[in-house]
């Protein structure tokens, strides 16, 4: 008899649940709906928010790197672009022209750009 009692009794630290009515016993019982936002400290927030901000301070400096890089890659295809275009411009000059000639109008260009820039 002392064993069948021993059986009933529920541990402590568990609340005895019985049957659920509509018959879902594999979720989780619901709890009350406690609110807990404006329970952390001032100083705890404070330490939040900077450590917050040190993240996004390293996200940004991270973006501008990357930016900066790309931006870099751009330029460097521009660039050869540029020349590109600007050594089939003399080479269609030198079809109609005399080579020296075309040597000196390369010159006097770059004399021009440099003054210029």
């Amino acid at each position: 008899m002392s064993a069948e009692v021993a059986i009933a009794v529920a541990p402590q630290g568990v609340a005895a649940q019985g049957m659920r009515k509509n018959g879902k016993q594999w979720h989780e019982p619901k709890t009350a709906f406690r609110p807990k936002a404006g329970n952390s400290s001032f100083e705890k927030r404070q330490e939040e928010r900077k450590a917050m901000a040190a993240v996004k301070a390293k996200e940004k400096e991270m973006k501008d790197e990357k930016e900066a890089e790309r931006q870099r890659r751009i330029q460097v295809i521009k660039d050869k672009r540029a020349k590109k275009e600007e050594k089939a411009r003399y080479e269609k000059l030198a079809e109609t022209m005399h080579k020296k000639r075309v040597e000196r109008l390369k010159r006097k260009e770059k004399r021009n750009k440099m003054l210029k820039s």
